[in-house]
């Protein structure tokens, strides 16, 4: 067990893990700053909940000017936020957060871990989040965290005293680091761990605070710092032609996905540290001081801090290979050490040295980027070292075990291509690759992972790689690349895409919520994708038991792989209102194949593969509705269209350009998109024209904005405020504040069960203020907090309806349910019909 763990140790620490993008190939200054690491031995971890909350000037200013091994640690994967960039949600987004942060650490040099927590949602309180996460879950997998990585210094992003003051997720990954600085060198807490790894204590803990944390920069000012370090992250770095908050920004900006796109800064950043365990150091700007960070740490490391110190005094710029001789003599050194932790650290740091220095490229290809089970791939060897060092090729060893024996020695001479061809054969079985914390369904609050030695990894390890045995200045030393696909492409040159391993056969419904308004049965398209060549069987659907499916399967043979082909089902619901799931069964010889093979493909993270179930959620609503045709108008994105569309609503996007009076008066009514009125502009010029389709007779629904950054001055035809109420308990009880209300009353009867079955909040950034013309109808509010009235507000305005509603149709209409259809409905038919309901709303 603790021989996989040094294992996985290994391959955080190498810099060619990377999936799907280049090889990182050092320059002189680039060595030169790595064999200044080499000579550092001491290590940092920062805490904080989600991706996008670590501060990445001091994670950057720690790795690359004080040479500490740096890592941070993101409770959530980030799983619960939006998309700014595509339609991903949920699990995908995680996916896409998760390799956000490690394109940000690849660039501040700073190393990514997780536990299992899942971001469910925004909490507004640690007693709410630490219930939903399971509290001593993600407390082992802070202490595993500590406990594998090491630290000296732990640095928290938030304060653990001040609950209730922002995000519950962010005040528990406080909470939870303090718990853990305390525990993790003992060994009765979480035993089991100590089969992987040993007891540690780091030696101090901050608070990483700011004039926010105050309130304002005066009262920071005022503040007594005793207890506070300063540390200028603002250094400059002449062998990058950048300054430290330049760096910091470039990392920020990966975080693509949630719009945090920044802009380099240059000169002094101040970051405040506030000592919360252990002792302050004397020296207030260096947070390592008194703390040993040489090779004296180690036993018998202190010859290995001479030899590499001179390596660092004697580099020559313009022959980094001369340094091979003296590091080859501290690699010997580093082999022989008694020492668990930094050895396989150290050996990895310096075999990455050593293969820069001589500008040893060592590559294995595969023909195809992806396989199946008992297929076998072709793999492209590719070798050439760049320098007149001796250095000899002794053999390969190959994941499906090839033996090194079956090779005979090959000199690498200076600058002569080596190339040859290999095979491998895929096991039957072999595992597909997808994010391991997706294999087994989980909580609300947490990712299931059976396999423990995976638990805290970014991502789920590679499985096929190529060893390369070498023998340099006549040392044995043995290199590790991943087997990767490389391809041309015409615009963007040379591409990589990681070599994974697929289903033979995967299935997909192209709707993930299907509505039946009508008893009538829908045909429902299935579409199969071969993994492999000549894939024969039949589908099958699964289906609830009140639902019929016809026929009961359906034929399929497919010849190629990578084609697919797309069966047709009748789905017939029942009478009554009902919901439940279908899945596709794909039944191949003795095998049944239920997941849907997905694709990520983004220009700033590596191309990702994931497997999920292969299932949509059908659903039979008795609703009714009235008005035929919608407008929408785009925001930061949702799903509002392909909702309506589904329950018979006629829907075309409107960009904000094409608003004018002609286009309008085809609609009954226009629906503006999540936070439209952050995010576009050009809306600000078009509230005159919306404002005269309501008052002419059209009805007007605008979803949530956030009260910051609003592009408009009048976002209604009345007076309204947003604030930041909220209700993230989506099982909080709704009381009809107007029950007489058409909107609850026509065409649909609403109740309280049309509430039941939300998913992760009521909704967000309610008002808290209007004018009289405004009628309030619902009021919920979380445990313990005073009645929120502003979810739904709507207003007659002419002839036509205004309606404001910061309720969370984005989130409920994918996950379908009902009562958000039937209450949206309400919404868009208000005064297309019901005259004694209109009448007694005018009284």
């Amino acid at each position: 067990m603790r021989k996989n763990f040094l294992y996985l140790v290994i391959l955080l620490f190498s810099p060619f893990i990377v999936l799907s993008q280049q090889p990182k190939k050092l320059n002189a200054s680039e060595i030169y700053e790595s064999i200044k690491k080499l000579n550092f031995l001491g290590s940092v971890l920062y805490v904080a909940a989600h991706p996008d909350d670590e501060n990445t000037r001091l994670i950057s200013y720690l790795s690359n000017e004080t040479k500490a091994q740096t890592a941070y640690l993101s409770l959530t994967r980030g799983d619960g936020g939006q998309n700014l960039i595509g339609p991903e949600i949920r699990e995908l987004l995680g996916v896409i957060r998760t390799q956000e942060l490690l394109a940000a650490r690849k660039i501040d040099g700073g190393q990514q871990f997780f536990t299992r927590a899942n971001d469910f949602g925004y909490s507004k309180n640690p007693e709410e989040t630490l219930a939903i996460w399971n509290k001593n879950e993600v407390l082992s997998d802070v202490v595993l965290a500590i406990r594998k990585f090491k630290p000296d210094i732990i640095i928290n992003r938030f304060d653990h005293r001040s609950p209730r003051s922002t995000h519950g997720h962010h005040t528990s990954s406080a909470m939870l680091s303090v718990e853990a600085f305390d525990c993790s060198n003992d060994k009765s807490v979480f035993p089991e761990q100590l089969k992987q790894t040993g007891l540690w204590q780091p030696q101090r803990q901050f608070f990483n605070t700011s004039w926010w944390f105050y309130g304002s920069q005066e009262k920071f000012d005022k503040a007594d710092k005793t207890n506070l370090l300063s540390i200028d992250t603002g250094v400059y770095f002449p062998s990058k032609g950048l300054s430290n908050s330049e760096i910091a920004a470039l990392s920020r900006s990966s975080h693509k996905s949630q719009g945090f796109g920044s802009t380099g800064s240059r000169g002094e950043a101040v970051e405040y540290l506030e000592l919360i365990k252990g002792d302050l150091p004397k020296d207030k700007s260096n947070i390592f001081y008194g703390i040993d960070t040489s090779w004296h740490r180690v036993k018998g490391g202190d010859a290995i801090g001479q030899v590499l110190s001179k390596v660092e005094t004697d580099f020559d710029f313009t022959n980094p290979s001369a340094s091979i001789p003296s590091l080859i003599t501290a690699y010997k050194l580093i082999q022989n050490l008694d020492d668990n932790h930094w050895k396989p650290i150290k050996s990895e740091e310096i075999k990455t040295i050593i293969a820069a220095c001589a500008g040893l490229y060592l590559e294995a290809v595969s023909d195809t980027d992806h396989a199946t089970n008992n297929s076998r791939v072709a793999v492209a060897i590719e070798m050439i070292n760049r320098s007149h060092v001796n250095i000899i090729f002794t053999g390969l060893k190959l994941t499906d075990g090839t033996k090194s024996e079956d090779y005979k020695p090959i000199p690498l001479s200076n600058n002569k291509n080596q190339t040859f061809n290999e095979t491998i054969i895929i096991s039957k079985n072999q595992e597909p690759t997808t994010p391991y914390w997706l294999t087994k369904k989980g909580t609300l609050g947490m990712y299931k992972v059976t396999d423990k030695n995976l638990i805290g990894l970014p991502e789920t390890p590679i499985t096929y790689k190529a060893q390369f045995q070498l023998n340099i200045e006549n040392t044995p030393i043995e290199f590790t690349r991943p087997i990767v696909y490389k391809t041309n492409d015409p615009v963007k040159g040379e591409v990589y895409k990681p070599f994974v391993i697929i289903p033979e056969a995967s299935a997909k419904i192209p709707e993930n919520v299907i509505i039946f308004n009508t008893d009538k049965g829908k045909e429902i398209p299935v579409i199969i994708k071969a993994g492999r060549d000549q894939v024969e069987g039949f589908v099958s659907m699964a289906h609830p038991r009140d639902w019929n499916v016809y026929p009961d399967k359906q034929i399929i043979s497919i010849a190629h792989k990578d084609e697919e082909q797309t069966i047709v089902f009748t789905i017939i619901p029942p009478i009554d209102q009902s919901e439940g799931l279908i899945t596709p069964m794909v039944h191949i010889a003795d095998s049944i194949y239920t997941k849907e093979l997905i694709e990520i493909n983004y220009d700033h993270i590596p191309f990702q593969m994931v497997l999920l179930p292969s299932e949509s959620k059908v659903v039979k609503l008795n609703i009714q509705k009235r008005g035929q045709n919608i407008a929408y108008i785009e925001g930061a994105g949702d799903v509002v269209p392909e909702s309506l569309r589904q329950i018979g609503y006629n829907v075309a996007t409107i960009a904000p350009k094409d608003i004018d009076e002609e286009t309008l008066n085809k609609f009954d009514a226009v629906v503006m998109g999540i936070r439209a009125y952050n995010s576009v502009e050009d809306l600000k010029y078009k509230q005159p024209i919306l404002f005269d389709f309501v008052k002419k007779g059209g009805n007007m629904i605008v979803q949530y904005n956030t009260n910051s950054k609003l592009q408009v001055d009048d976002l209604a035809p009345f007076d309204l405020k947003l604030s930041r109420d909220r209700v993230t308990d989506e099982n909080a009880e709704v009381h009809f504040l107007n029950p007489e209300h058409p909107v609850l009353n026509y065409p649909n009867k609403i109740t309280e069960k049309d509430f039941e079955g939300w998913t992760q909040e009521r909704g967000l950034y309610f008002p808290n203020e209007w004018s009289a013309d405004f009628t309030p109808i619902l009021s919920m509010n979380d445990k313990d907090e005073t009645p929120k009235e502003g979810s739904l507000l709507v207003a007659k305005y002419g002839k036509g309806y205004f309606i404001y509603t910061g309720l969370s149709f984005f989130r409920e209409f994918p996950a379908g349910v009902a009562g958000a259809y039937r209450l949206f409905t309400n919404m868009l038919s208000i005064g297309k019909g019901d005259i004694k309901l209109e009448a007694k709303l005018n009284d």
